[in-house]
């Protein structure tokens, strides 16, 4: 992104000094603070030699300037009160104050260094601006055609979200008839019909407003909300590029533009600009915790526990906070026990949280403590008979289910899953229930609908060349396991292959030739163990069962496949 092609060059070079408002030697005259009604337009834009009219044509652009609202004009209108040394005189003193309030009330997220701001205390705007300050909304007077009079006691409502703000509607109204070419009393007037749930009112005049100018961000972002609401997601984050293609260095869109992208889960996307933004503004917490969740979708959880830390010192019992501390226990740092005490802690704050209570049920289900696992089953009982389980909480249920080889149950639990989302672990699930039901035919459907969704993917493959097997396709199983061994270098994926070949060989020597391939690629391969003892245990070789059977209960010692044997050969393990 072209940064240097910000439409609002001013920010630049806007610098102001004590000095420029106080060193002057003598104070310039009194200005008028309201343009001459009757003068014809090329007088009130051009600058007459004569100084004191040039001081008048000033004073009325500068007011002008204001009056649109705008971050440029009101910038620029800053600008000229520095370059004409109007910084001292009362017109100068209450312009700057107005223009200052409403850039950092209206226009937050700006980067611009302000003028030092001391309005005459007894001056009308003065009043207004300090009763807005204070939540007071201050009504025009009667028959007042002071645009400004009706559009600065509004400053009180800017953070008010309910009824109460209708009020200002009539002066908003009238101050449009007054100055219709100025983005203030309709992007007011956009605030109140969206906060109090009008949203076609409300995109009516944001769309009033963008129409004026589109250097008004502040309606644009709430063009994007409504949009949003709408369901139209893409429409608004593509407004949002514009905006930030037209000011890029505006923080406040590309805030916005981030909250976007994060609600969307464009992890990758997000994660360098909440970077960005977190070192402009190091004070701005919420990001640190959407940064370290962005990181922890991408994989790279251990990088999170810094800006954790950080989020943690203000806010320590946040819901995401104390979720994502458990993650990075338990996928950082492989400490299951830290992870559960996370989880216990945020459930206890927060009982109907499925996310952390599915989360805890893996971490329970998978722990080797029989009570632990006890205690995830129970969670996962009381989640299943909620209102109207998610899939997540079905996809979980058939987990536990095939963990315990209750196929049957297993496949229940699967059914609205392959009604429904029918993903690639929902397919996966599906092979393996399938199969421990004994139904090669209905496996065999489910890993080749894996295998045809994605051909290159090699879990899909093995998956595929076992219910060929199973099938008894064993030429095509053949084809494709000696295609793959032929083409990778070693390790985890070849040694599942060579156990795929050890079923296809017909001799007991040429099955275990196979096997101890399989086992030397990867001496942890269950499945190659376990065949390697049937092998010796066939041959009464109890000593190499012995060491194979050692192996196997050290990988899985409640696998149902070595129960038998592990009984069978207690006294001599």
């Amino acid at each position: 992104m072209n940064r240097g092609s910000c439409i609002f060059p001013m920010l630049v070079f806007v610098f102001f000094s004590c000095g420029t408002f106080r060193g002057a030697s003598k104070p310039p005259a009194e200005v008028p603070l309201t343009r001459n009604p009757g003068a014809p337009e090329a007088e009130f834009w051009d600058f007459p030699a004569d100084p004191e009219f040039q001081r008048a044509g000033t004073a009325d652009e500068i007011r002008s300037l204001v009056e649109s609202g705008t971050a440029p004009s009101l910038i620029r209108a800053l600008d000229l009160i520095r370059s004409r040394s109007l910084g001292e005189s009362e017109f100068g003193r209450v312009m700057n104050a107005l223009a200052v309030n409403l850039l950092k009330k209206v226009y937050t997220g700006l980067v611009v260094q302000f003028p030092p701001v001391d309005p005459p205390r007894n001056h009308l705007y003065t009043r207004l601006l300090q009763d807005a300050e204070g939540g007071r909304y201050t009504p025009p007077e009667a028959n007042s055609r002071d645009y400004l009079e009706h559009v600065l006691p509004f400053l009180a409502y800017l953070q008010v979200r309910n009824e109460r703000i209708l009020s200002a509607v009539p002066d908003l109204e009238e101050a449009q008839k007054l100055n219709p070419k100025s983005v203030l009393a309709p992007y007011f007037l956009g605030l109140i019909y969206e906060r109090t749930g009008r949203l076609e009112e409300a995109r009516e005049f944001y769309n009033r407003v963008y129409t004026l100018s589109k250097e008004c961000y502040p309606a644009v972002l709430g063009l994007v909300r409504i949009l949003e609401t709408q369901g139209r997601r893409t429409d608004g984050i593509n407004l949002l590029l514009e905006q930030v293609q037209f000011n890029p260095d505006n923080r406040g869109l590309r805030r916005q533009l981030a909250f976007f992208y994060y609600r969307d889960g464009a992890w990758s996307t997000v994660e360098p600009l909440l970077g960005e933004l977190i070192q402009e503004d190091p004070k701005d917490s919420p990001l640190y915790l959407m940064r370290a969740h962005a990181l922890a979708e991408l994989g790279r959880i251990l990088q999170a526990q810094p800006l954790l830390d950080v989020y943690g010192a203000s806010d320590s019992t946040s819901r995401l906070y104390l979720f994502l501390r458990s993650r990075l226990q338990a996928e950082g740092y492989q400490n299951r026990n830290a992870a559960q005490n996370y989880l216990r802690s945020l459930l206890r704050l927060y009982p109907n949280d499925e996310e952390a209570s599915v989360y805890a049920v893996r971490l329970l289900l998978d722990s080797s403590r029989r009570e632990e696992q006890a205690e995830g089953q129970d969670i996962l009982r009381r989640l299943l008979l909620g209102r109207d389980p998610s899939e997540e909480v079905w996809s979980l249920a058939v987990y536990d289910a095939i963990r315990r080889e209750a196929w049957w149950e297993a496949r229940e639990y699967l059914s609205p899953l392959l009604k429904g989302r029918r993903s690639s672990q929902d397919l996966l699930y599906a092979f393996r229930v399938e199969r421990g039901l004994g139904n090669n035919a209905g496996a065999y459907q489910a890993a080749r609908e894996l295998y045809e969704r994605d051909p290159a993917n090699e879990e899909w493959i093995i998956v595929y060349a076992s219910a060929l097997i199973d099938t008894s396709r064993r030429e095509e199983a053949s084809r494709i396991i000696d295609g793959r061994l032929a083409r990778l270098g070693g390790g985890v994926t070849k040694a599942r292959y060579y156990y795929l070949r050890s079923r296809l060989r017909t001799s007991e020597e040429a099955v275990l030739n196979e096997l101890k391939s399989s086992l030397f690629e990867d001496p942890r391969n269950l499945d190659a163990i376990i065949g390697t003892i049937e092998i010796y245990r066939n041959r009464r070789d109890d000593r190499r069962v012995l060491y194979y059977l050692r192996q196997a209960l050290a990988l899985a010692p409640n696998d149902s496949r070595i129960k038998a044997w592990k009984e069978e050969y207690a006294s001599q393990l």
